[in-house]
Parts: C-alpha cells; sequence; structure tokens
C-alpha cells in the first residue's frame, strides 16, 4: 500500500517560464537517465527480493521516493509551460516563452497534455520499460542500481549547467544531492554484504566446477595494431581474491570454423545451397 502527500517532497519554482528547458526536463522523467526507469526498477527489484528482508525494505522505500522525483519534475515541466501558446491567434510574436514553443520545443506539450509533462524523454519517445533490470540477484542488481544513479545524476548535472534560472537550479541541486545518496546507498548494501570480494563473481553461488576458470581472469587484446592497454585489469590480484589478471597479445581463436554445411532439402534454399 502506498500513502501520498499533497505536498512536494522538495520545493519547485521556476522565476521565468521556459518551454525549451521544458523539452529537457523530459529526459529526466521519461529517458532512459530517468526517474520512471529508477522508480521501476527498484519497484521490481523489491518485489523479487529474497533473502534479507531489509534490502526489499530499502528498494521500496526507495523506489517510493523516486515517484517523488516524478511527480516533482511533471511540476517543472507544467511551470517552465505557463504562458505557452494554445492558438495561433495568440499575440506571440513579442513574448519569448511563445516564441520558444514555436521554435524548438516540444509540440505534443501544446497537442497531446495540455502544457504538462508526458512519460516521454527529449525526443518525444515514451518510456518502454526495456531499460528495467530486476534479475533477483541482489549484488547483480546493487550494481546495475549505481550505475542508474550515476547516469541520472549525470543528466541533472547536465542539466543544471543548461539553464540560468534560479528555482530550476535550486531543484536541480536537490536532484543531484539525492542521486549522490543514493549512489552511496547502493554501494553500502554491497559493502553490508561483505564488499566486492565476497560478492564477486556474481552469482557467487555457482559451483567453480561450472566455469573454465582458465579463462576467467585475463584480458583479452584485440587491437591488431597496439600492445594490450596495460593497467589493473591487466596485472595484480584480481578484486574477488580468486586469482590473479593477466592480459593475452593477439591470441590465436580456439574455436572451428562455424560452417553450417549444406542446406536441408525442403527449407527454402536456392540450390546451390543443397
Amino acid at each position: 500500500m502506498f500513502h501520498h502527500s499533497s505536498k512536494l517532497q522538495y520545493p519547485v519554482r521556476v522565476d521565468k517560464p521556459d518551454p525549451q528547458f521544458a523539452m529537457l526536463l523530459q529526459q529526466a522523467i521519461g529517458g532512459v537517465e530517468g526517474e520512471i526507469r529508477v522508480a521501476m526498477q527498484y519497484f521490481f527489484q523489491a518485489m523479487g527480493a529474497r533473502g534479507d528482508d531489509r534490502i526489499r525494505d530499502l528498494l521500496m522505500s526507495t523506489a517510493t521516493e523516486e515517484l517523488a522525483h516524478i511527480e516533482m519534475l511533471g511540476h517543472a515541466v507544467a511551470l517552465n509551460l505557463e504562458g505557452a501558446p494554445v492558438s495561433y491567434q495568440e499575440e506571440s510574436a513579442r513574448d519569448p516563452v511563445i516564441n520558444a514553443i514555436l521554435g524548438g520545443a516540444n509540440p505534443r506539450h501544446l497537442l497531446s497534455s495540455g502544457l504538462s509533462a508526458m512519460p516521454v524523454n527529449a525526443n518525444g519517445v515514451p518510456f518502454d520499460m526495456s531499460h528495467i533490470y530486476a534479475t533477483g540477484n541482489i549484488a547483480a542488481d546493487m550494481q546495475a542500481n549505481v550505475a542508474a544513479e550515476a547516469s541520472g545524476r549525470v543528466l541533472a548535472s547536465r542539466l543544471y549547467n543548461w539553464t540560468d534560472d534560479k528555482g530550476m537550479k535550486d531543484f536541480l541541486s536537490f536532484l543531484i544531492a539525492r542521486d549522490t545518496y543514493h549512489q552511496q546507498q547502493w554501494l553500502a548494501v554491497i559493502e553490508d554484504m561483505g564488499g566486492l570480494q565476497a560478492s564477486l563473481p556474481i552469482p557467487n553461488s555457482t559451483p567453480e566446477e561450472h566455469e573454465a576458470t582458465e579463462h576467467s581472469y585475463y584480458f583479452l587484446n584485440t587491437l591488431l595494431d597496439k600492445e594490450a592497454p596495460q593497467g589493473r585489469w591487466s596485472e595484480g590480484p584480481s578484486l574477488d581474491g580468486r586469482s590473479n589478471f593477466s592480459f593475452k597479445q593477439q591470441p590465436e581463436p580456439l574455436g572451428q570454423v562455424p560452417s553450417l554445411g549444406k542446406a536441408k532439402p525442403g527449407s527454402g534454399a536456392q540450390k546451390e545451397q543443397l
């Protein structure tokens, strides 16, 4: 069961409406880096979380907070669309807000939503849920969540740099701050589970006899005109503590030529294939 407050989680203020910025804010709602994505990702992870109920509750609470962020962003979009035209007959030539929406903003804010937010990205493409990652493996999901919050913080930082509106900067500074915490939160879950060494490789429950371990810890260099790039990934102990990293410089392929042979009669192939 969910509960809702009539008040926003954080104040949302627009000093000067900007329909073009409203279009950009849509990316934070319905883009692959956006709040719909993380809300649904955490929600479905929570519904599939087995084991430690604390992690399920953490996921559900954070999913609910992300719904609050969608609400705030939707309000920000609507505020940025204040004063936009509802017909070409409106006197608009001298109004910079109207000029903006006629000169590059999303026309669907007028045609489809009545000057309000939509579940779409900045290009008007609906969010289709294809970027929801909920594996049922807590360690895998936590790493996916760190990446989601990282890409969301990148987007919020870019939006912050885009606008000069003090109200929007204040609001975006709040979203940047929450992305900071949520990155730390998911990493803290991994630490609470024993850290990377205990969690890796994911899943750590896969029996070692199921893995061709001679291929588990080398970097494969496929660059024909360069030496293998050297770094932490190519030498020293592996992060799970089970082996040491190494690299192979342009190794020979181990497999066969993938020839399928003749086509089957009646399969619709050409005579030359039979």
